[in-house]
């Protein structure tokens, strides 16, 4: 799951301190790792019976939610008449493509997961297109096509190779995807607190209606497992709206890419997954992509 699907705005909150930002996406690409792997342990067997990926959604929601919640208390911040429709739109879009992740996250390699969730800003680009009347430039349709030509390398297509599975990972960033362009029409009109908490207000309305038809009683770990998750996509979230605010985009969204790193150690370390050299050559291509993406992105917005 990208981190930059996790905001609407980042404006300056803070002065300028480019260290921090970084320590803070670092810390940020850290929890988010660990979201992914809360889902695989919940969606296998490793804690009980393998959770179906809607009821992870919701620990995911409703203890982020909880979270939030708390941290609003404590900081007693102004909020603003929201955006209801905004929200809404964005809401279902990010609770569909967390879902899909969760799934993917249960079923492929972590890495796998991880580097093609690394496709939602250039989705969220081609999305635009149509739905924004933005116009895209051949550096970034380059880097569009270099993200997703990684994409196919990590489907292995083939009859003995192809990862049905990734297909959700790829389903996850399309909607991920589509969240930008409601993120991107919410930008500047709210504060980020008053964001993450309608969406995760809304989020977790969405999922105690969704889980009642797959609801099974988690044991104690996975209660525990789902309060980590929650309580790590909270941290995750201020953690990357703490870097933006410290430091331009295009200097701090490159750090974003070491979730792989992360997510690769977490799954081999707990799960003794391994990448092999299709895994290294799918998600260097995506982050390369990604890369140029962001870094033209960051050339446009200093113009």
């Amino acid at each position: 799951m990208h981190l930059m699907t996790t905001t609407a705005t980042t404006t300056a909150l803070a002065r300028p301190n480019p260290g921090l930002a970084i320590a803070f996406m670092l810390s940020a690409t850290a929890f988010i790792a660990g979201t992914t792997l809360a889902a695989k342990a919940l969606g296998t067997d490793a804690l009980g019976p393998a959770m179906h990926p809607l009821q992870v959604t919701f620990g995911r929601f409703l203890f982020a939610f909880l979270t939030i919640a708390t941290a609003i208390i404590a900081l007693r911040p102004t909020f603003r008449a929201p955006n209801v429709r905004l929200h809404i739109g964005r809401t279902l879009c990010g609770f569909a493509g967390v879902t899909l992740m969760f799934a993917a996250a249960a079923r492929i390699p972590l890495s796998d997961a991880t580097a093609i969730s690394f496709l939602n800003p250039v989705f969220g680009m081609l999305l635009a297109i149509p739905l924004l009347g933005e116009r895209v430039g051949k550096w970034r349709w380059f880097a569009a096509i270099l993200a997703l030509l990684g994409a196919f390398v990590l489907l292995r297509p083939g009859p003995e190779t192809f990862q049905a599975a990734a297909l959700l990972a790829l389903g996850a960033a399309m909607m991920l995807g589509l969240e930008l362009i409601f993120i991107k029409r919410l930008a500047g009109r709210e504060g980020p607190l008053q964001i993450l908490f309608t969406n995760n207000g809304l989020g977790l309305i969405i999922a105690c209606v969704a889980v009642i038809a797959v609801w099974q009683s988690p044991t104690p770990a996975q209660w525990g497992v789902m309060a980590g998750l929650g309580v790590m996509m909270a941290a995750a979230q201020a953690c990357f709206v703490n870097a933006m605010a410290r430091a331009d985009a295009s200097f701090v969204t490159p750090f974003s890419y070491v979730t792989l790193i992360f997510a690769t150690l977490y799954d081999a370390l707990l799960f003794d997954v391994i990448p092999d050299g299709i895994s290294i050559l799918g998600a260097a291509i995506i982050i390369v992509g990604a890369a140029i993406l962001a870094w033209r992105e960051g050339r446009l917005r200093g113009k």
